[in-house]
């Protein structure tokens, strides 16, 4: 039987309708009968959960974060940042000048160069650059040559290269030279002054004189900054304050004065050299408040070569070294005589020429006959059994008594540096036996600085008062303002104006009559008092042969005022005395401080003739 056409076609499309539903399910998947479209929604959820609950955790673990960095740690962090954004900058401050007191320039620091050559970037050849470098540098061009043949780059040339020199090796315009600028400390004066301004080593601090006892009057109190970096490390100038780099224009002024330093110095060196002395010094001071106007000593050194110099030469020996003052010390021992009123100014005494004190026989420098001599003629010819015998008129106890408040054994309160104390034997010591009186009469047994027998002298030419001896005199502008001043102990009154007077008076028949006629100056009336005493050796005793001698003056006799001391060690020579050596020191000196000071002549010189 033959198939109807239709149901062939039904058939067919029911086959091809199950072979389509077959594809999808194999393209959905099978199983258990479960759409696949149910379980792919299902799992696209969890996954979506889990999305969401790492993306939850993850910013609540940033807002944790943040609020640990902005709150917690907030202050903290921001500090690091600022340090590390900003930088500390100390500016460089050059140390203040030093002046005289007429505004001379005796220390200042002043900008120099280093100078490195590197051949490789000449463009003339070695010889070319040696000619012309060589008479500006102060060397051979032979050798220049050898220098720039020796290295292609990096030759240290020269160091301290004064500005005038620089500049005039920078207007040459030549390739191949590096200039590197730093300051230094220069010292106009070279040695005038050495003794007191002193020095400054390669780090600029200072080594002697004020520079060193002033190193905080010379030390500008320059800021420390905090300056902005870029983030490239470069300082940003917009966050500076304002005024950061200026400094003060204060100077140091000091009492010395440049014209009397010289002529002290000139006359000094002329006597030392002369009589081939081992070492000699002048001091100079204004006896109403204690300014010196002049402090020298010889030998000295260069402050600006400070390195080529005997390194004993840098410690003012006036203030740093102890000696027996010997017959410069007399008017002193008579001012405390008349002072406690153990002798009377018309007094006289037998002088035999030699005197017994226990077991020990003491006698003038030269031998004197048998003369009756007063007060005034002890000092004039510097009689040693005359001051004996006016110092045994007072109890040992009440002399020692006044030689401590003179100040013996004590150091002088003074601005230079390195200053030591006089030394005086103890008490018991002293009273044990009256051969230390004795001793201490003509200026033996005992021993100070020549700033302190200055300082002493200072009272018997101001009216008995000791002032302290100082060289600074403070700090002033550029207009000569003046912005500080130290403040000096109060003088103290140690003899009556009447004794002070009386012994100047005497002092001053020792220029005219006595053993200092050498110092004696026309017109004016001058005081002094000689002194050669033996020099004492630091194991005991005495240093056979050896002598100080010494002078020291006072001017104007009849109003005075100015001390003049010069001392000169181990003279040699069978002349050499304290009015051979020394006395025409102090006469070169006065007559340089009498235009200086305009001191008038004497009045009673003045109407004798």
């Amino acid at each position: 039987m033959q198939k109807s056409p239709s149901r062939t076609k039904f058939r067919n499309w029911r086959n091809l309708e199950f072979t389509r539903q077959r594809k999808f399910s194999r393209q959905t998947g099978s199983g258990n009968g479960t759409p696949k479209t149910t379980v792919s929604a299902a799992s696209l959820r969890s996954r979506l959960f889990i999305v969401w609950g790492v993306l939850m955790a993850a910013g609540l673990g940033l807002a944790l974060n943040l609020y640990r960095l902005q709150i917690i740690e907030g202050s903290k962090l921001t500090q690091r940042a600022r340090n590390q954004q900003m930088v500390n900058l100390r500016p460089f401050m050059p140390r203040r000048p030093v002046v005289d007191r007429n505004n001379n320039i005796l220390a200042i620091d002043r900008p120099v160069y280093t100078l490195y050559a590197h051949p490789k970037l000449f463009d003339k050849s070695n010889e070319a650059m040696a000619q012309q470098l060589a008479p500006i540098l102060n060397k051979d061009a032979g050798k220049l040559v050898q220098t720039f043949q020796s290295k292609r780059s990096g030759i240290l040339l020269a160091d301290g290269v004064a500005e005038n020199i620089a500049d005039r090796l920078i207007s040459f315009r030549l390739n191949g030279l590096e200039f590197i600028q730093k300051y230094s400390r220069f010292y106009p004066q070279d040695d005038l002054v050495a003794n007191v301004v002193g020095y400054v080593n390669l780090d600029r601090r200072g080594q002697a004189g004020v520079e060193y006892s002033q190193e905080k009057l010379l030390e500008r109190s320059g800021q420390t900054v905090r300056l902005s970096r870029a983030g490239n490390g470069a300082l940003m100038p917009d966050h500076a304050p304002e005024g950061f780099l200026h400094f003060d224009d204060l100077k140091l002024q000091l009492t010395i004065d440049n014209r009397l330093q010289r002529a002290a110095r000139i006359a000094l060196k002329e006597q030392v050299d002369k009589f081939q002395a081992k070492r000699g010094a002048v001091i100079v001071m204004d006896a109403m408040d204690g300014s010196l106007l002049a402090l020298v000593s010889q030998p000295t050194y260069n402050a600006n070569e400070y390195s080529k110099s005997d390194i004993g030469l840098f410690r003012n020996w006036t203030v740093a070294d102890l000696y027996e003052p010997g017959s410069t010390f007399k008017p002193l021992n008579v001012a405390i005589a008349l002072e406690n009123g153990a002798i009377k100014p018309d007094d006289t005494f037998n002088d035999p020429g030699t005197i017994k004190v226990a077991d020990r026989t003491i006698k003038n420098a030269e031998r004197n006959g048998y003369r009756r001599i007063n007060i005034a003629q002890i000092l004039q010819t510097s009689s040693n059994v005359g001051m004996v015998q006016i110092i045994q008129r007072m109890r040992p106890t009440l002399y020692y008594n006044w030689l401590e408040k003179l100040g013996l054994g004590q150091k002088v309160d003074t601005d230079l540096p390195f200053e030591v104390g006089g030394r005086l034997k103890s008490q018991e010591e002293f009273l044990s036996s009256t051969i230390e009186p004795a001793t201490t009469s003509f200026g033996q047994g005992f021993s100070l600085t020549p700033l302190q027998l200055v300082q002493m002298h200072g009272a018997l030419a101001n009216g008995g008062k000791l002032v302290t001896p100082h060289v600074v005199q403070g700090l002033i502008d550029s207009q000569g303002k003046m912005h500080y001043s130290p403040t000096l102990p109060a003088p103290r009154q140690i003899f009556s104006s009447t004794t002070a007077q009386k012994v100047v008076d005497m002092m001053e028949t020792v220029v005219s009559q006595g053993t200092g006629k050498a110092s004696k100056i026309n017109g004016y009336s001058i005081a002094g008092k000689t002194g050669t005493a033996q020099k004492a050796s630091p194991n005991g005793g005495y240093i056979p042969g050896a002598r100080i001698t010494s002078f020291v003056g006072i001017v104007p006799a009849e109003a005075p005022r100015y001390v003049v001391l010069a001392i000169v060690d181990e003279p040699k020579g069978a002349n050499a005395y304290g009015g051979t050596v020394a006395a025409p020191i102090v006469k070169a000196v006065i007559e340089v401080l009498i235009p200086l000071e305009k001191i008038s002549p004497s009045k009673k010189v003045t109407g004798d003739r």
